[in-house]
């Protein structure tokens, strides 16, 4: 969740709102990634002007060769070596161009990338909500490999319009009547360029939205492979996920049909440019105005001042860039998350939301107006039926998302207002699908904490009930986390011993427990809800032995805080007891066992459907 006051220092200026979305931040991406391969596309450039400066010569001394092989054939040698210099020189840039021409490209799709996925990182879970992983990774990949071609092809667009404007003026050295002939075609030209540009920007904007929703659909079904799997609904899925193929497919044959007919358009015109040209030069010839060179070299340079196909490949390519430049700015039309500048003071980690009202993106107000206070060194259980806005809260507690109104503050000071480094170091988070990031299982215990003393970090796995099973893998601690064969319990763990090691003031868990087996469930909440001096913990809980360990509750309804008590008290209620479901009659039966002297646990009992390692 956003608001006004959430918006980041962005490196590119925050669209005006007009044009389509993202063409602000994709032409300001465009132009950085260009000075930032600046003197690589100055030196394409230079390159690509000298290729066409030596094509251009090239007709010329190929002209008088040709006149000093009819007149004094001795006297050609010269000029036959210019031209045989002239060609290997086209060589030699040509093949220097082209390795200039890929590494520049190249390096602003690094370049690109680079700075999308720190803008993405910045941006938090919300850039995955709007656009999501499938999408978001087709265009950083794909569209940013698209839009990096831009500079290298900007820096040959000069050279593509020089070849005809350098061809022009050598027509108009040889004889003005020339260059005026041809200058009499060059609107149909530039309304054929116009036409093609305009047209295929369009198809190619089209093609890329289908080429984004395939990625999307794609991601989602790797995601949920085993359901599909599971519910026989292969089938479906692959036709849910081509949906978009006939848009695909429609959009891509209109971009070959808008570039054959700019070909074909082209085809048509140049040749009758060319004819002309070369019908004026052989009227000169007749007139002995013109000698044979020279009507050589002016049938070459009107090929030359045609080149119409050069500019329609260069064109093609720049709508091309300009079109995934625009998605990379949609991504970049999503603010970063602006830090302050403030610490925090002496505190237990108190954690208070006062007045807090979020949204998601569709504008539906999921918490609303929200009050809450956790004590320093307390835990407190969030518990709400599904889509009561536990996750938010959760989200909003450790400022991976900020709310539309109100205030979120730990130990007095507004979440908005800490410095970054301040604020991920004294909240630490635990997920119910916690990502093994770090490489190592030691690594990913450690995430985020510069260098962990190794003892710390086992002293976490064993809290975490995940020693015993690290010791068993092949390496142990420095077993790689894609070689190891976890389970979704022992996954949590690692996430959980990950919590543990951070330590800091506030440790909230987002369904971090769900699948844990009964009795390492029981030990994590034993040492997870021990009064602590210095720590404040928020869970989000779904079991009811969870609620019952903690401190207090904070059941959530409707977006509203219903009732905050102990979970004993609020036991009492048929309405709380519904939260849980079916767990409510047996956690009732398992809490009279053990009153009855016959429990096995410290508070209440875990449900049935938990004691052979099972989870809700």
């Amino acid at each position: 969740m956003t608001s006004p006051r959430s918006h980041g220092s962005g490196r590119f200026p925050t669209p005006s709102g007009e044009g389509p979305p993202g063409a602000s931040h994709g032409g300001a991406l465009l132009r950085a990634a260009t000075r930032h391969s600046g003197v690589r596309c100055a030196a394409l450039a230079f390159l690509s002007l000298a290729g066409t400066a030596a094509g251009l010569l090239l007709p010329a001394a190929l002209g008088r060769a040709l006149d000093a092989l009819l007149a004094d054939p001795s006297r050609a040698t010269n000029w036959v070596l210019c031209c045989t210099v002239l060609v290997l020189v086209l060589a030699v840039l040509d093949a220097c161009e082209t390795v200039l021409g890929a590494t520049t490209n190249a390096r602003a799709t690094a370049w690109l990338r680079e700075r999308l996925t720190g803008h993405v990182l910045g941006v938090g879970p919300r850039a995955g909500h709007r656009f999501g992983p499938g999408e978001l990774v087709a265009r950083l990949v794909g569209n940013a490999a698209q839009a990096g071609t831009a500079p290298a092809t900007l820096a040959g667009l000069f050279a593509a319009l020089a070849a005809p404007l350098g061809a022009v003026v050598a027509l108009w050295l040889i004889d003005p009547r020339l260059a005026l002939v041809f200058l009499g075609g060059v609107p149909v030209v530039v309304a054929l360029l116009r036409a093609f540009a305009r047209n295929s920007s369009r198809c190619v904007a089209r093609y890329q939205d289908a080429q984004g929703r395939i990625a999307g659909a794609l991601a989602e079904a790797i995601g949920g492979a085993r359901t599909i799997a599971a519910g026989g609904t292969a089938d479906k899925e692959v036709a849910r996920i081509l949906r978009p193929l006939p848009e695909l497919s429609r959009e891509g044959h209109r971009m070959w049909r808008v570039q054959g007919r700019a070909a074909a358009q082209a085809v048509g015109v140049a040749p009758l440019l060319q004819i002309a040209v070369l019908a004026t030069a052989g009227l000169l010839l007749t007139q002995h105005r013109l000698s044979v060179g020279e009507l050589l070299a002016a049938s070459r340079y009107a090929v030359l001042a045609t080149g119409v196909g050069v500019l329609v490949g260069r064109l093609g390519g720049l709508v091309e860039a300009r079109a995934s430049a625009r998605r990379l700015g949609e991504v970049l039309d999503e603010q970063e998350i602006a830090y302050g500048t403030r610490h925090l003071p002496s505190g237990q980690g108190q954690l208070e939301l006062r007045a807090v009202t979020a949204r998601n993106r569709g504008g539906r107000t999921v918490l609303d107006g929200v009050d809450l206070v956790v004590p320093g060194g307390t835990t407190l259980a969030v518990v709400g039926r599904s889509g009561a806005g536990k996750s938010l809260l959760a989200a909003l507690a450790g400022r991976l998302a900020d709310p539309d109104s109100g205030e979120v503050l730990l130990d007095g000071v507004p979440l908005r207002e800490l410095d970054r480094h301040t604020l991920r170091r004294a909240i630490g988070y635990a997920f119910e699908r916690p990502a093994l990031l770090g490489g190592t299982v030691e690594g990913t215990i450690g995430f985020g904490h510069p260098q962990p003393p190794p003892d710390r970090v086992r002293e976490a796995a064993r809290t975490a009930r995940a020693d015993d099973f690290v010791r068993r893998l092949p390496h142990g601690y420095a077993t790689p986390c894609d070689a190891a064969p976890l389970s979704g319990g022992e996954a949590q763990r690692l996430g959980l011993a990950r919590a543990f090691a951070r330590g800091g003031r506030l440790l909230i868990l987002d369904d971090a427990l769900s699948s844990l087996d009964t009795v390492a469930e029981h030990h994590v909440t034993e040492a997870l809800f021990r009064r602590t001096p210095g720590c404040g913990r928020l869970v989000v809980a779904h079991r009811a032995s969870t609620a019952a360990r903690a401190d207090s509750v904070a059941w959530l309804e409707g977006g509203r805080v219903r009732a905050v008590g102990r979970h004993a008290e609020l036991w009492a209620r048929p309405e709380y007891r519904a939260v849980f479901g079916s767990e409510a009659a047996v956690h009732t039966a398992d809490k009279a066992v053990h009153t009855s002297g016959k429990g096995v646990y410290a508070g209440d009992a875990p449900p049935s459907g938990e004691r052979n390692g099972g989870s809700r």
